[in-house]
């Protein structure tokens, strides 16, 4: 489907009537058709697992259709920035990392498009540091820097915005909005999106149709909200026409005789017109409100920082602090990307922490931005019963089925691996654990990247009322605007 006025411009994406089922009863996209032309900047949105990313490796044929054609214009060079570097990756210099992702290029070429692209990105990285040692933050303009050093025709970009902060987001917005090529984004980033899109791409998780419009995300949705109140509006005229002949058939009928043929044809009038009603277009679930119950039989609990670490020109260098962390206490630590944010909360949560003390006997729920938590060979549900087991030592099979399904994990997802979720349902399924988890310390890293823009006021919502200790990491000032946070703890200052 197309909507609003698109300028006719050189097609170099092309998709007509493509299906793609993952196995043989799940169907990602049905019969879909759309088309993307050249130099245009377009967003790809939809509910978290409807496909995006699916949608990304079609394109790229890194696989094929169940049917249908995809034509991708010969001469393209297509890079894509995924969201996540590779777990057999994460051992590599950045030199290795990007003659891997080049390929065959003299050592003179790599350094000198290396020291570009970086540059571009914003990113100092020393060539022989290995990729696990930077931030999330720096790892998400590594993988940026890996698809422009390309120079590719076309720009995949896959939540390219998960773990920048703010000076990142805006430097990669003034680069895009800059950019002279082509461009399609998957990102839940409404301010992202509205500052350079021109077009979207709407993944409907219900029908598995692609829906274009023209405009940015504000734009999108404003067309969305007049549909459905159109389409509500005609179906209300539709249903009184149905009923008022619903109510003369029952009128004819009970005359008996002739009438009673009149009563047949009124009855089939309604039928037709119950046919002809359409189909409501329908929004995106949200998931359930939600509770993160406390960690019981704790007494007196509190957690003291009286220094930390944090990373200077890639040098560690020790701070001190003061900070005192009691039951219903919330501290949010901030600082820009590669200072050591991840790092201390994974030191905090793992009991390394140098400078740090913390109450025996308190359960920790940590939510990690990589999910490196999970276990990915687990199913879900066999990930839902270990950690029931570690906190209650009883499985209730019912709870664990209603906290799935608050959280959108049906019955169609809970016995795949968590692995082969995307990963916005990954972020899905660390909440619901928290749930079943019931910490007495929760640790959250960047807990909104992946996760769909409609599951964010309800997430916030139950962080803000947790009553357990609570530490914070978030780049998303509306985000957070919306937590209570007692303290703030600057890793700069």
């Amino acid at each position: 489907m197309e909507y609003g006025k698109i300028v006719l411009l050189e097609t170099i994406i092309k998709f007509s009537q493509v299906s793609f089922d993952f196995g043989h009863d799940k169907t990602i996209i049905d019969e879909v058709s759309f088309s993307v032309r050249k130099g245009m900047k377009v967003a790809l949105m939809g509910q978290n697992g409807a496909g995006k990313s699916t949608l990304f490796k079609l394109i790229t044929k890194a696989i094929e259709p169940t049917s249908g054609e995809i034509s991708v214009d010969k001469r393209l060079i297509v890079a894509t920035a995924h969201q996540v570097i590779a777990p057999s990756d994460m051992t590599l210099t950045v030199e290795e990392y990007f003659q891997k992702c080049l390929g065959d290029v003299e050592p003179h070429e790599l350094q000198r498009r290396l020291s570009s692209v970086l540059a571009v990105v914003n990113l100092k990285a020393p060539q022989d540091k290995i990729i696990k040692s930077f931030s999330g933050g720096q790892q998400a303009r590594i993988l940026l820097a890996s698809a422009l050093i390309q120079d590719p025709d076309l720009l995949l970009l896959d939540e390219p915005t998960n773990n920048l902060d703010h000076t990142g987001i805006s430097h990669l917005t003034d680069f895009l909005m800059n950019y002279k090529k082509s461009v399609v984004v998957i990102s839940h980033d409404a301010n992202f999106l509205n500052a350079f899109t021109e077009g979207v791409l709407y993944l409907d998780n219900f029908t598995k149709k692609i829906e274009q419009y023209a405009g940015n995300y504000n734009d999108v949705v404003e067309q969305i909200a007049l549909r459905i109140e159109r389409e509500q509006r005609q179906n209300a005229q539709m249903e009184k026409g149905i009923q008022e002949n619903k109510d003369k058939s029952n009128f004819f009928a009970n005359k008996g005789g002739k009438m009673r043929l009149v009563a047949k044809k009124m009855r089939e009038k309604a039928e037709k017109m119950e046919s002809e009603k359409v189909a409501v277009r329908r929004e995106d679930k949200t998931i359930r409100p939600f509770i993160i119950p406390t960690q019981e039989g704790l007494v007196n609990e509190h957690l003291k920082i009286s220094s930390f670490t944090v990373m200077k020109d890639h040098h560690e260098i020790t701070k001190p602090a003061s900070i005192f962390l009691v039951k219903n206490k919330h501290l949010r630590i901030i600082g820009p990307n590669g200072i050591g944010k991840s790092t201390l909360i994974e030191s905090l949560a793992n009991g390394i922490a140098k400078g740090v003390s913390m109450s025996s006997g308190i359960r920790i729920g940590y939510y990690r931005q990589d999910f490196s938590t999970l276990d990915f060979n687990d199913t879900v549900y066999e990930s839902f019963t270990k950690v029931v087991k570690e906190t209650d030592g009883t499985i209730y099979e019912q709870h664990i089925r209603s906290v799935a399904a608050g959280f959108l994990i049906t019955s169609e997802h809970i016995y795949s691996k968590i692995g082969s979720l995307s990963e916005g349902q990954k972020g899905l399924v660390s909440f619901a654990r928290l749930v079943l988890q019931k910490p007495g310390l929760l640790i959250l890293d960047e807990p909104t990247n992946h996760i769909n823009f409609r599951h964010l006021p309800r997430i916030a919502e139950a962080l803000s009322a947790y009553q357990g200790m609570m530490i914070l990491v978030s780049h998303v000032p509306e985000f957070v605007s919306q937590i209570r946070i007692d303290e703030v703890l600057d890793l700069e200052k």
